[in-house]
């Protein structure tokens, strides 16, 4: 097992080492199949998605899953040659006419653990970015979505050598032997606790590591906001996937006097957006479904109050206590905690006292409140008056801090993020260095305000 894995990863370190740095024209091509591979097998990516899910909405599927990968493939093949360009870097007058450059080079063979919940653009999208960054990729998709990690498994070498990108399958045993391959980068799209023991692994190769974890993201709704367009956001972030997204909204904060309005205004949303099964969307597996529904029987047998018009809407949990289960991990389920806070203050500092989330959405137009937040709370991205939509911006940076990750990537902070940034120094002829070198002389030194 470990031996096949390692004989696929000398294959692409090999190659690599051949053409250690594959032209704008190669790496355009190799995302134009990338696009074409997507493109050319919807129906089929779809279908998978589908048998994965048991339930699963097309038109999500084609939101979340197809659309972002082309769309940031285009977003990418647009940009990539400005991205490969050396640029310069500012030169100390002590050293001029010396010039100095900074020169993005190819890192070699980057891994990417892909997660079920989107099966296909969450394999995908990391890959885009190390593409474009002149890299071999190995993928190990999760064994949670069988169907759609066959697929890829079967498509992929239709359109790539394995020495460029290759796919490996396989349940947790190779999953933990992948993770402590000697890649030169190591993308880990996960849970939190899974992160920490990929981590520890990739630390014994010296591994650089990217981990996107999630976790609990918040929004708050501010006294100045619209109540019904920030309940048709929030519930439009819960609801996509039936809440299995990393930054789905996990639960919102609101001042006391505007929780009654809140819960009208959401619950006109649920009922807008979500009036039947027909654009519902299932659990991977029963264990997952059963613990969403745990979730939400175990904050009622605790007297909470809750709003549920069914199996495939969000359900509101109003002002659970802290020590239930839905309020201690990630809920990824139908669940959506509401909070009453006394004001804003209060629910600054209830976010800033638990981990930093991958997201904060916060509902205002108050540009003062807009500042605070931005100085006073960490979190992988802040969004204001919507949720999810960042993500389909290809210029941001996406990723977490602290326990919701490290690391990001998407377009060029992708393009960077497997790269080198290489340093590059041009002396010139005419150079000025010899007057820095020894005998040193007092008066030099100290024109040149050294000592």
């Amino acid at each position: 097992m470990k031996r096949d894995l390692m004989r696929l990863l000398h294959t692409q370190r090999h190659a690599f080492g051949q053409a250690p740095f594959p032209s704008l024209r190669l790496r355009r091509e190799r995302l134009a199949r990338l696009a074409r591979m997507t493109k050319h097998h919807q129906r089929e990516i779809i279908q998978a998605i589908q048998t994965d899910f048991g339930k699963r909405s097309e038109t999500e599927i084609r939101l979340a899953e197809i659309n972002a990968v082309l769309h940031a493939i285009r977003h990418t093949r647009r940009h990539l040659w400005h991205w490969m360009r050396p640029y310069a870097a500012n030169m100390p007058w002590r050293l001029w006419p010396a010039r100095a450059r900074i020169a993005p080079q190819p890192l070699g063979v980057v891994g990417i653990m892909s997660p079920w919940n989107y099966p296909w653009s969450l394999a995908l999208m990391p890959a885009i970015d190390a593409v474009a960054a002149g890299n071999s990729v190995m993928i190990k998709p999760s064994e949670h979505a069988p169907n759609t990690s066959a697929l890829l498994a079967k498509l992929v070498p239709q359109y790539f050598t394995d020495e460029e990108v290759c796919v490996v399958e396989g349940g947790p045993e190779i999953a933990k032997a992948f993770s402590a391959l000697p890649f030169d980068h190591l993308v880990f799209t996960g849970s939190t606790a899974v992160g920490r023991q990929v981590a520890l692994a990739a630390a014994e190769q010296l591994t650089l590591v990217t981990l996107e974890l999630g976790g609990k993201s918040p929004a708050i709704v501010a006294s100045d906001a619209d109540l019904d367009r920030a309940a048709a956001s929030i519930i439009f972030g819960k609801g996509m996937n039936a809440g299995q997204t990393c930054i789905a909204p996990d639960y919102v904060l609101v001042e006391s006097r505007h929780l009654e309005a809140l819960i009208q205004a959401l619950s006109r949303a649920i009922e807008q957006q979500r009036p039947s099964d027909k654009e519902a969307t299932g659990f991977v597996s029963p264990h997952h479904q059963k613990r969403s529904e745990r979730l939400i029987a175990q904050a009622r047998d605790h007297g909470c109050r809750i709003i549920d018009i069914g199996q495939h809407a969000p359900a509101l949990v109003i002002d659970p206590t802290q020590n239930l289960e839905l309020m201690q991990e990630e809920i990824f389920g139908r669940a959506l905690p509401l909070i009453s806070v006394k004001n804003i203050d209060d629910a600054i500092t209830f976010v800033n006292t638990r981990p930093h989330p991958l997201a904060l959405y916060a509902f205002t137009d108050n540009k003062l409140l807009q500042t605070t937040l931005r100085h006073t709370t960490r979190s992988g991205a802040l969004v204001f008056n919507e949720t999810l939509l960042h993500h389909a911006v290809p210029s941001l940076p996406f990723g977490g801090v602290g326990e919701s990750g490290m690391g990001a990537y998407h377009g060029r902070h992708g393009f960077e993020r497997f790269s080198h940034l290489r340093g590059v120094f041009y002396q010139s002829k005419r150079a000025s260095s010899a007057l820095i070198r020894p005998p040193y002389k007092r008066w030099l030194l100290k024109l040149l305000r050294i000592g």
